[in-house]
């Protein structure tokens, strides 16, 4: 059974991604974890929540759900956010993000 690492937390209602988001970058991708939050970059601007729903929808795409599955918790304003996964398990958000983020290790748990 793979351990997730401290950015992938389960709760009563979902699993609470917990995030470092860096927009206007030069693509959209999800990185390796710094400290407790998984560093995902957006090519979108943070204005009028381009960068929020850019990153939803990244994490949608990611994670084999629809949009309306996950939603932003906290953070609208910030570059740390809460992003919840309705519909999975902590493992299986380990496992479908592993691909787009080599750097985590679902064997381990945490970052390569």
């Amino acid at each position: 059974m793979s351990v997730p690492p401290p950015c992938i937390r389960e709760t009563a209602h979902g699993v609470d991604l917990i995030l470092r988001v860096r927009p206007r970058a030069s693509r959209n991708r999800i990185g390796p974890p710094e400290g407790d939050a998984l560093a995902v970059w957006v090519t979108a601007p943070p204005v009028d929540a381009a960068a929020n729903e850019a990153v939803l929808h990244l994490l949608a795409e990611a994670l084999g759900r629809r949009r309306g599955d996950l939603a932003l918790m906290k953070g609208a304003t910030a570059r740390r956010k809460v992003v919840r996964v309705a519909g999975l398990t902590g493992e299986q958000v380990l496992a479908r993000l592993q691909p787009a983020s080599p750097e985590l290790d679902p064997a381990m748990g945490r970052a390569k």
